[in-house]
Order: C-alpha cells, then sequence, then structure tokens
C-alpha cells in the first residue's frame, strides 16, 4: 500500500498532528511503534480511541504500552495545550508525514517520528557533514575542531554536531564564525540549552541554522537521550568526522551508525599514546579516512575552492626577531612557560612580555595557567 501523508486527510490534519503529538510523549512509545500504528490504522485519533485489549490483541504494542496509552489518555488535554503553544515559543513541529521531513533520515530504521525545531532544518540539496569527538578534548583538539568547522563553511559544507562540550561546540563555533549554517542536534528539549555553557551558541545557531530533537519542549536531557540522539547527527549528515575519542566513547556511537547508515566515515589521526587518539586510529584501522586537512573532506564533496585549505603556520611578518624566535618554540600542543623559557634561552620576563604580544596578536592562545601553543 502506498505510503498516506496527512494531505490524505484534508481539514483532519491539524487533529492528527495534535493526536500525533500526544502518541510521541505517551511513555515506552519509540518511533518504530508509532510508525507501525500508522501503517495499520492510517489515524492517530483512531488510535487513541481504542481499547487496550483491542491494541494488544493487534499485536501492535505490548501489555504494558496499552495498559500505559489507556493512563495517557487523560493527558490530552494537556498535550494539546502544550501542541498549541510551541508555535508562540518559536518551536516548529515536524513528522515523518511531513514533506519537509528531512529524506536523509527517511529510509533509517528507528529514524525520529516528530522533530522540534528552532530555527531550520538542513538544506537537503548542501552536502552536509557531522563533526564529533570528545568532551573533555585537548587543546590540539578544540582548535583542530573549531579550524574543520571554519573551513568547511567556507567551502559551503553545512555543519551537524551535538553541541556538547569539547568537539562537538569547537566544530559549531568554527563554522558560526565563518558565517555557515549549522545544526544541533540535542538529547533534551529544543526550548533547553544543555549545557548551559553554550547558551550564546544555542541563542545564535537558529540564526544560521537550527537546532533539533526529537524529545518534546520541556523534556530534561538524559544519559539514554544522547546515544539516540546520534542516530539523527549522523543520519542527517554525508559524512562523519571523529576528531578525538577514547576507545569506547559516545563518538564512536556515532561512527557506528553512520557505517550503519552507509554514510562516509573520517577520523582525524592521533600519537599511538594519546588515550584521546585511541578511538581515531581504532576507526582508521578499520578502514575510515584519514584527515589531515580540511581539504580531505572537501574533495570528498568534490569542493575544490580556489586556494587549497591546508593548516598554515600564522603569517610571522612584522614580528620581532625574539618574536619569530618564541614563536618557533611553540606548537599546538600547550608548553608551560618554564619548558618555554628554556628552549628560547629567554629569561622568564621576558617570555611573559613577547608571550602577552603574541596573544593579543592572535598568533597563539593561553590553554591554561602559563600554558601557551599555536593558534590555527
Amino acid at each position: 500500500m502506498e505510503q498516506l501523508t496527512y494531505t490524505d486527510y484534508g481539514k483532519d490534519r491539524g487533529r492528527e498532528r495534535e493526536y500525533l503529538y500526544w502518541l510521541s510523549q505517551a511513555p515506552d512509545m519509540g518511533a518504530v511503534t508509532i510508525r507501525r500504528l500508522w501503517d495499520r490504522y492510517h489515524s492517530f485519533e483512531r488510535v487513541y480511541n481504542m481499547e487496550e485489549t483491542g491494541l494488544k490483541n493487534q499485536g501492535l504494542v505490548n501489555g504494558g504500552q496499552a495498559k500505559g496509552l489507556g493512563l495517557w489518555k487523560r493527558q490530552l488535554a494537556r498535550c494539546r495545550d502544550d501542541y498549541r503553544k510551541m508555535e508562540e515559543k518559536g518551536i516548529r513541529f515536524v513528522t515523518f508525514l511531513d514533506k519537509e521531513y528531512p529524506r536523509r533520515l527517511e529510509k533509517l530504521y528507528g529514524s525520529p517520528a516528530v522533530l522540534y525545531i528552532r530555527g531550520r532544518l538542513p538544506d537537503e540539496d548542501r552536502p552536509t557533514a557531522a563533526i564529533v569527538g570528545a568532551r573533555d578534548c585537548s587543546h590540539y583538539g578544540s582548535q583542530t575542531a573549531e579550524y574543520l568547522g571554519r573551513s568547511l563553511a567556507h567551502g559551503g559544507v553545512q555543519v551537524i554536531s551535538g553541541m556538547a562540550l569539547g568537539i562537538d561546540g569547537a566544530g559549531h563555533k568554527g563554522c558560526l564564525r565563518a558565517g555557515g549554517d549549522t545544526y544541533a542536534v540535542l538529547g533534551c528539549g529544543v526550548d533547553i540549552c544543555y549545557p548551559r555553557s553554550h547558551f550564546s551558541m544555542y541563542m545564535e545557531i537558529p540564526e544560521k541554522g537550527g537546532v533539533i530533537s526529537e524529545y518534546c519542549p520541556g523534556q530534561s536531557p538524559k544519559a539514554c537521550h544522547f546515544p539516540m540522539r546520534n542516530r539523527i547527527i549522523s543520519g542527517l549528515a554525508d559524512a562523519v568526522i571523529v576528531v578525538e575519542a577514547r576507545e569506547k566513547s559516545g563518538s564512536l556511537i556515532t561512527a557506528d551508525c553512520g557505517l550503519e547508515q552507509g554514510k562516509e566515515i573520517f577520523a582525524v589521526p592521533g600519537r599511538t599514546t594519546d588515550t584521546l587518539s585511541q578511538g581515531c586510529n581504532q576507526l582508521i584501522r578499520q578502514g575510515a579516512g584519514i584527515v589531515t586537512c580540511p581539504g580531505d573532506i572537501l574533495d570528498f564533496f568534490h569542493i575544490h575552492p580556489e586556494k587549497k585549505l591546508i593548516v598554515h603556520e600564522k603569517s610571522e611578518n612584522g614580528l620581532a626577531k625574539k618574536e619569530k624566535m618564541l614563536y618557533s618554540c611553540l606548537d599546538l600542543q600547550p608548553k608551560f612557560i618554564d619548558r618555554i623559557a628554556e628552549e628560547s634561552g629567554l629569561t622568564l620576563g621576558e617570555c611573559l612580555t613577547l608571550l602577552l604580544e603574541l596573544e593579543l596578536g592572535g598568533y597563539i592562545v593561553q590553554t591554561a595557567g602559563h600554558y601557551y601553543a599555536k593558534k590555527l
């Protein structure tokens, strides 16, 4: 039977959306079950009106789910009220029956039945890459993710991530700084900023892209939500880039989801002794593409800007002799000032003065108390 959509119901479309909103929030009611109920009954209002025994006897829900739906009927009035208030909050409600539902998600097993959006959904006709990685990333990993986000944005690539601390936030940040389009998939309601430290980013992203979730407004973040949201991050992307990841991490879950979905997986290699590089190195051993510069991703998308996007040293033009010498002692891994003084042969006082000048000039960054690194 041909897949039915809301358009088949004309004036009943609004009512069906309200009943789907109600159903999607029912306890133990997942996306797969919701789609099965639609395929059988072609009406969520009909599902609401069915008796518990009838639902259970059809074999589409178990006894616990049928009983839960019976109890959840008491929440219909509240759900309708919440549904009608979403628009006032600037939240859009997109379902798997709507024409604007992302094509990239349509064929995924267990793809979300509903999506809540602040801003907009990714453009289906533009290349899209997910940048994911460790929350407790290194300075090098953060710089790399930000640089990739910035460079991909310059190449016209949309950037997807989870707005988490560390690599996710850095990828969004780089894309935003370049004026690109970025999209954050949350493990909570779109009206909740998590983590709170990313509030300015949370407010800016809908202006340049969108904040997306399958969890209803007001739903707080839970540990079980994040592995689920990872399938949406990879599902919306054409390629998944892992910058830093431990051997067992949520980023590898995203990569595994991407592999199952037929997406291209890339990883930034790291030193074999670094714990944060174990996951990436493992992906590379398993056949993931190696990212040595943004051009590796742009080549995958057949994007060839006039200037090759590779990691360049900061221009040293205009730097005094001692500044050049001090700058040459630094790399992307932060160094403590004592070591910098030892390698440069300068006094601590001279180092502090020169490091401040280099930092103000945008050549270096202080990552922690008296630890300094080059800035990409």
